[in-house]
């Protein structure tokens, strides 16, 4: 099978994308053609060389980068098929199937999966709609509200609304009745916790959201809640599977971005997460059903806060194109139920077969 690895990207989580990008392109097994297209921070595709599938598969630590070759840039061909969609220089590269690795910007939010949609190419991962609501925070727990599943109540707040002295003062006036502080602000629309701070006091809620607008024209305030931050992973189309839930211990006060990516003391993984067999249920339950309220495919992984001072277990997001590295939670939750990270990879990959395979069955045209 030709299975092209796309990744990079032009977001703030570039960097993340290639270490995820290298580990599944080094587990996907013997037989296939792994073809890497990395994406450069202009947003340019280009085709990179097979020297480094040999230098990852050789170096269990070496990373993926992108190689800005003019001579081998990547060209995405609408109605071009597995056999044509992408190209190089005119020549058509075969790709049965497209993986993406792309967390945020570009690449979650529903863009380049239409993209592949118009090219007529399998991919990896939700839908158009389905990834473009679930990149939306605010949409995520509007629509999750409304299938009655428990969220952390939030206030939303656009750059326009903001920026009026007055509208902003009743912004922060309504986040004060409706919570106490500390509170806590995160774009609406970026991930890997880039931008999310807590606020103590009016001022420093003025400040930090001032921070979280570089990265969004949207922002969440919600309040701060003292909780164990819980993950589980799903896979599937029509009939999704919950798995082993895991637990992020963070050394830093929350789990943010540094605590993620920069400080490798910045948190412990639990798995399984110490939560009881009924309340482990009760996650993987919860997981199905936020994964199936957003019409997902593929895989995501849900992520939970469990209140410290009460046990209340609450939906916080849902990523549908999660860390995908060698010690990321995603596979390493599936892999403790049993599949390992190369089964895992192939699993997704004939998931997106399956799906654009039930979809091209459908009717396009009366004729």
């Amino acid at each position: 099978m030709n299975i092209a690895v796309i990744y990079g990207g032009k977001s703030g989580e570039h960097e993340v994308s290639l270490v995820s990008a290298s580990s599944i392109a080094r587990n996907i097994p013997e037989g296939n053609r792994v073809i890497l297209v990395g994406i450069a921070k202009d947003g340019a595709w280009y085709l990179q060389e097979e020297a480094q599938l040999a230098a990852l598969r050789a170096d269990p630590k070496a990373v993926l980068s992108v190689v800005a070759a003019p001579a081998r840039r990547v060209h995405v061909v609408p109605g071009g098929g597995t056999a044509s969609a992408i190209s190089v220089s005119g020549a058509p590269i075969p790709v049965d199937v497209a993986f993406p690795v792309l967390h945020g910007t570009f690449g979650e939010d529903g863009t380049i999966q239409g993209l592949f949609e118009m090219a007529d190419l399998p991919y990896v991962g939700g839908g158009v709609m389905a990834s473009a609501i679930a990149m939306d925070k605010e949409k995520t727990k509007i629509l999750w509200q409304a299938a009655g599943l428990p969220i952390v109540p939030f206030v939303a707040a656009r750059f326009a609304e903001w920026s009026s002295e007055a509208d902003r003062r009743s912004i922060v006036q309504r986040a004060e009745k409706e919570f106490s502080w500390p509170v806590f602000v995160k774009p609406a629309c970026a991930g890997s916790s880039v931008g999310a701070a807590k606020a103590s006091t009016r001022e420093e809620l003025e400040r930090r959201a001032g921070e979280a607008f570089l990265w969004d024209d949207k922002i969440l305030i919600e309040p701060f809640i003292p909780a164990r931050e819980i993950e589980c992973s799903v896979t599937g189309n029509d009939a999704p599977v919950a798995y082993t839930p895991g637990e992020i211990v963070p050394s830093h006060e929350f789990y943010d971005y540094d605590a993620k990516y920069v400080d490798p003391d910045g948190a412990a993984l639990k798995i399984p997460a110490d939560l009881g067999e009924q309340a482990t249920r009760r996650v993987r339950q919860l997981a199905v059903q936020a994964y199936k309220a957003l019409d997902l495919t593929g895989l995501s992984r849900v992520d939970f806060f469990v209140d410290k001072r009460n046990d209340a277990l609450y939906l916080n997001e849902i990523n549908t194109i999660p860390g995908f590295t060698s010690i990321s939670m995603f596979p390493k939750m599936c892999e403790a139920s049993g599949l390992p990270y190369a089964d895992l990879v192939m699993k997704l990959v004939h998931l997106a077969k399956a799906r654009f395979d039930a979809r091209r069955a459908l009717r396009t045209s009366r004729q």
